[in-house]
């Protein structure tokens, strides 16, 4: 929490607002230390860096964010876009790196890209000294840092193993991608003309605008992809995000989109409006329900569920594992019963089992609310052969 100096003056009958003092959050770290590729000088705004925000070692889930403010690529929004929601991270285990990546008019496209790129990369080299998992590393973006974010979620390659680099033989791609109210066509009405026009001049082709309109370039091997924008934003407009969505569903990559129905462009972490800041909090739900906040590994589970002696005619069976960063599994149970494939089954190891009576299918009420049976049953999950019968007490 930032820190107040606080000042009683009264100037024209109005109570004047209490100083801030600057905090200088962590030291940067150059990501080309030997200068960035087709670099134009040697001044801080030719040297992109990152600030590593690191949860404490007792919190540490192992996830990292390569955390991309917005600015329309001719400035950075630091504050509320980056460092506020690296610490945010660290609340929830996850270490936050703030990028700062190169801008318009002194660098334009691809110098953006490779900054954010090599910001992965540089992570996931040096993920032992950071203390996090190299296969869980994402990439989050505000506005057009959403447009870069979500280039970065579909412009990748493995890394040059050739190189003697180790930063440059890593992979770019993220392992997950966070979208916030981004910039994600540059060639639709929808469009926002003063981030493209800062990423790409005024002598854009066609084809390279079509390339940069990363909604038109999600494929199956895009990250899986949590987005969140507001639909009073008229800075960048909410078709972007649907559009990205709609692509991640068409190439079946796993997506959450969340619109909240008011908020302009901007918000940031949003603390003023409690539904908007709900998003972080379902942020941290996505992660958790994708196996990004632990190391995780799922197996499939069938099932059914009696109660007095006859199938259970309509709830939900959830699996909750003992570590609470791992994710709980879920089916609906039809009929007595139900099935969980490998992809959301539940985690290997010992599990809570909780059944849900939602009531029956009839004309008439036959439960007034449904009815939580959570005493005391456990299971332990293998890697196969699972089939758990539950018989419900009377």
């Amino acid at each position: 929490m930032s820190r107040f100096v606080w000042s009683a003056v009264v100037c024209s009958g109005l109570l004047m607002m209490p100083a801030l003092v600057n905090a200088a959050g962590p030291d940067p770290i150059l990501i080309w230390p030997n200068g960035a590729p087709n670099a134009a000088g040697e001044e801080e705004r030719d040297k992109p860096e990152l600030r590593a925000y690191l949860p404490a070692k007792d919190k540490a889930t192992g996830a990292a964010i390569v955390i991309c403010p917005g600015g329309g690529y001719g400035a950075l929004a630091t504050d509320h876009e980056g460092h506020q929601v690296a610490k945010w991270a660290n609340s929830i285990g996850v270490a936050g790196f703030v990028l700062k990546y190169r801008l318009a008019p002194r660098y334009r496209h691809p110098a953006p890209l490779q900054d954010a790129q090599r910001a992965i990369r540089y992570v996931r080299a040096n993920a032992d000294k950071f203390g996090v998992a190299p296969n869980r590393i994402g990439i989050l973006g505000f506005s057009a840092g959403g447009h870069l974010a979500s280039t970065a979620a579909t412009h990748f390659d493995d890394g040059d193993k050739a190189s003697s680099d180790l930063v440059a033989q890593q992979s770019s791609r993220p392992d997950f991608a966070v979208l916030c109210y981004p910039v994600i066509s540059l060639t639709e009405k929808f469009a926002h003309t003063g981030s493209a026009k800062n990423l790409l001049g005024d002598q854009a082709t066609p084809e390279l605008l079509d390339n940069l309109s990363n909604d038109k370039q999600v494929t199956p091997q895009t990250p899986p992809t949590f987005l969140f924008h507001t639909g009073e934003d008229s800075g960048v407009p909410v078709e972007n995000s649907l559009a990205f969505y709609a692509a991640c569903r068409k190439a079946k990559v796993p997506a959450e989109l969340h619109v909240y129905q008011n908020g302009p462009h901007g918000v940031g972490l949003a603390p003023a409006d409690p539904a908007v800041y709900g998003w972080k909090d379902r942020l941290g739900e996505w992660l958790q329900a994708n196996g990004l906040l632990a190391d995780v590994k799922r197996a499939p589970i069938t099932g059914t569920v009696v109660r007095n002696g006859n199938p259970l005619r309509w709830g939900m069976v959830a699996f909750v594992p003992q570590d609470k960063n791992k994710p709980r599994a879920w089916a609906m149970v039809s009929q007595g019963k139900y099935s969980i494939d490998t992809a959301h089954g539940p985690v290997l190891g010992t599990n809570s089992v909780i059944i849900y009576d939602l009531g029956s299918v009839e004309p008439k009420p036959t439960i007034e609310d449904f009815v939580v049976y959570d005493e005391g049953l456990v299971v332990d999950v293998k890697e196969s052969g699972n089939e758990i019968k539950v018989d419900l007490p009377k």
